[in-house]
């Protein structure tokens, strides 16, 4: 199994080439994960910088201590991928963002669709991307992610046809497209950006907008997917097709 991941701000280590990994990070790893000498460990600042450790010992209940062997820089991949997620309703919103990271999506941009019932405003909406932020960090650790997907603020239909209208490709889910997403023509680098309704589907007027921004219709299969799990799926086909896969 690949060593656990845990989210660190900066790899200063001392001149010994210690590191003590501390707070709640240190507290999962010596009293959940109960770590032990010798066992590896990455470090990651989430945004592609990591680091090989090995632990060197703990203290009380907390304090992971760490020689730090090496630091890398991952770099982002190409092409980039971004879901723009219609809001589900309860507690589906996380879960398509964990899935959505652990197959590798890099950013997921949530939208207030006309048919969504439900909506962010205020202290709530504030609390809600919380939550989905602080989903896609601990799925990007549980997944050895040390790029973490970017979770934007929440926007409007016409800031999603901006970003469509600025990507190399642009996709819309929707049953009235013709052209399987499995065999569309697919960019080497630059930005998806892919598209997911909400339950009641996208709007008529959205769809519209977003066709006219270069967004096209594309659909998965005979089977009807629930919003919250169309993008995971949908996310599948493009990272296989462009060969992040691989």
């Amino acid at each position: 199994m690949t060593a656990p991941v845990f989210v660190a701000e900066d790899f200063a280590a001392g001149g010994d080439g210690r590191y003590v990994l501390d707070g709640p990070e240190g507290r999962h790893a010596v009293s959940v994960k109960r770590l032990r000498a010798g066992e590896d460990v990455v470090l990651t600042d989430g945004a592609g910088r990591w680091a090989d450790c090995v632990v060197l010992d703990t203290e009380g209940k907390d304090r992971l201590i760490l020689r730090l062997e090496s630091v890398h820089e991952e770099p982002a991949e190409q092409p980039r991928v971004t879901v723009v997620q219609a809001l589900p309703k309860g507690d589906r919103g996380e879960l398509a963002v964990e899935t959505m990271t652990e197959v590798g999506v890099d950013a997921i941009v949530p939208w207030s669709a006309a048919r969504c019932i439900t909506q962010w405003k205020g202290e709530r909406g504030a609390k809600a991307l919380g939550k989905w932020r602080a989903t896609a960090r601990e799925a990007g650790k549980q997944s050895r992610r040390v790029r973490f997907p970017e979770v934007a603020e929440a926007a409007t239909t016409r800031q999603v046809a901006t970003l469509l209208a600025g990507a190399e490709f642009a996709a819309v889910l929707h049953e009235s497209g013709d052209t399987p997403l499995a065999t569309a023509d697919l960019p080497a680098t630059g930005e998806i950006v892919l598209v997911v309704g909400p339950e009641g589907g996208v709007a008529p007027e959205e769809l519209a907008l977003f066709e006219e921004a270069g967004a096209k219709a594309y659909r998965l299969g005979r089977s009807v997917l629930r919003t919250s799990t169309a993008g995971t799926a949908a996310a599948a086909v493009l990272l296989a097709r462009t060969g992040r896969w691989s």
